[in-house]
């Protein structure tokens, strides 16, 4: 997939819509998560799955926060479509575009697939469970996420 590097975001040339940077590549303060209780939450199920994203648990939050997504969505993809990981060639946590998606970081892909799914039309404005059949339409995905999603935190 093709990038182009416009006033601070990038393009996903063959979908036209801007992928916002991280705080680390724009040079603003990345928020400070130790306190945060759904921090060590996140860490303890990547860790009890054995999952490499567990060093990853802060930018899941900080992508989530940026982009008013339910914090335990991200993690919850990725635990689906990868193991929080496990299988994840290209640094594609997500199995986006069929696992084909390059991604320059585990970080980035967490960054693009998040602003995607926050501002993507076919997703921006939608409920869970219209944003999960969009995702994945396939049998039980959505009930499956959701699983996850309560694995790692009941309620929200």
């Amino acid at each position: 997939m093709r990038r182009f590097l416009t006033g601070g975001l990038f393009l996903l040339g063959s979908l036209g819509l801007p992928v916002g940077l991280s705080p680390s590549q724009t040079g603003d303060q990345v928020p400070d998560y130790s306190n945060d209780p759904r921090l060590p939450a996140l860490r303890r199920f990547f860790h009890q799955m054995q999952a490499p994203a567990e060093h990853l648990a802060s930018v899941f939050l900080q992508v989530a926060d940026a982009h008013s997504l339910d914090w335990r969505l991200l993690p919850s993809l990725s635990f689906v479509e990868t193991g929080g990981g496990k299988g994840a060639p290209n640094n594609n946590f997500f199995g986006w575009d069929s696992g084909r998606t390059k991604f320059g970081s585990p970080a980035a892909g967490i960054h693009q697939v998040g602003y995607y799914l926050s501002h993507a039309p076919a997703y921006r404005g939608k409920k869970l469970e219209t944003v999960l059949a969009v995702y994945n339409p396939i049998g039980d995905y959505a009930r499956t996420v959701k699983d996850v999603m309560r694995r790692i935190a009941p309620r929200e």
